[in-house]
């Protein structure tokens, strides 16, 4: 039977929020959008990313932050006996000169990245969206439908598509860093 005792640290809750961002960043960057675009109609597919995005990107911000607090410093005295240092727990231990590139700067990227998409990426985008679908309107023809398309709708085309990319690519980079980041934390481990 498990300690128990571990609840009252702040590793399980490092370790439980870590699993919440990578696995929530997995599934909906390569397994629930992909199979929302090919099972969906675009319109529906649009809405549901539209209704989606600001819940998924507000947690994506919430647990990095989280993670800086929830920060499990090593302070026993197995890591001390065998030539590491003792270093603190929370924000202390995520703030600590030794821990700047490898904690403190992967999870400050994370951040960074979502909180782009969450204030500026996602709005842009949708914003962009909904001036494409009155323009769809004024023309008589989707965005998507084959050319020619007005002056107006091969802007929004290209904006659109600027954003969504500059939008994946966001997510794309705060994946690789909350994997480089796994990385850290597995090293503890051993």
């Amino acid at each position: 039977m498990p300690d128990l005792s571990i609840l009252g640290s702040l590793a399980p809750y490092h370790i439980l929020t870590y699993g919440t961002l990578l696995g929530s960043s997995i599934f909906q960057s390569f397994i629930g959008g992909v199979v929302a675009f090919k099972s969906l109609p675009r319109a529906q597919f649009a809405t549901l990313q539209t209704a989606i995005f600001p819940i998924y990107f507000s947690l994506q911000s919430a647990c990095p932050i989280l993670l800086a607090l929830t920060y499990p410093g090593s302070s026993s005295t197995r890591n001390a006996l065998l030539g590491g240092s003792i270093s603190p727990s929370g924000y202390r231990g995520f703030l600590a000169q030794e821990n700047r590139w490898s904690v403190a700067g992967p999870i400050a990227a994370i951040l960074a990245a979502n909180l782009l998409n969450l204030v500026w990426a996602g709005p842009k985008t949708n914003e962009i969206m909904r001036l494409r679908k009155h323009q769809e309107t004024r023309d008589g023809k989707k965005a998507y439908d084959a050319p020619p398309h007005s002056k107006a709708m091969q802007k929004f085309n290209k904006d659109f598509s600027r954003m969504h990319g500059v939008s994946a690519s966001l997510n794309l980079a705060a994946l690789a860093m909350t994997v480089f980041y796994g990385v850290v934390l597995a090293e503890r481990i051993q």
